[in-house]
């Protein structure tokens, strides 16, 4: 009797456990966006130099380890980052544009960069990404990209799901930001 139950609260324990931890922030195994229920497909730390930068988890409606699917994969998604250093703004949206261009033609590049100035507005109203601050980029069909700060929206969504997907490009593109985190979110 007393084996089934300590296997009962093992399960149950489980259940309430994060599915990772990265450089101390464990990140939840599920989320919720659009009233569609998302599984954590990879998580990993961006480090810039040896500082720590981020912990960041892309979450989908089907997990995959091709790049190329989670590219394509219909549905809502959400990348979520969980700061682990004060970063400025400008210097936040200027990575993720550097991000963009890296993994973009020139002409395909120049047309986001509209969609790249509003995200760089909702982030200049932040004014910080700070230490402990969590951050999501969620593409919720069809409204767009809404950014979340702590859990509260920011600014208005930005339009097309290109946009989502150049954003995604940044982490597990041709030209990742980082190679062993694109790995990471892949579920390597």
């Amino acid at each position: 009797m007393i084996t089934r139950l300590g296997a009962a609260i093992l399960f149950l324990v489980s259940l309430s456990a994060p599915a990772a931890e990265v450089a101390g922030v464990k990140i939840d195994d599920k989320t919720r966006v659009a009233n569609t229920d998302l599984a954590l497909n990879g998580a990993g730390l961006r480090k810039r130099a040896f500082f720590q930068v981020y912990a960041i988890g892309l979450y989908l409606p089907q997990k995959s380890s091709s790049a190329a699917a989670v590219l394509e994969q219909p549905g809502p998604k959400r990348v979520a980052i969980h700061m682990l250093r004060d970063v400025g703004a400008d210097a936040f949206t200027e990575a993720l544009a550097e991000g963009i261009r890296a993994n973009h033609s020139e002409a395909d590049a120049r047309a986001l960069e509209p969609r790249i100035k509003e995200l760089a507005a909702i982030m200049a109203e932040v004014k910080e990404a700070k230490k402990g601050m969590a951050i999501a980029l969620e593409w919720q069909p069809p409204t767009g990209t809404v950014m979340l700060v702590n859990g509260a929206a920011r600014g208005k969504p930005i339009a097309g799901e290109d946009f989502y997907r150049a954003l995604l490009r940044v982490w597990i593109g041709d030209k990742p930001v980082q190679d062993d985190l694109k790995k990471a979110l892949l579920g390597g």
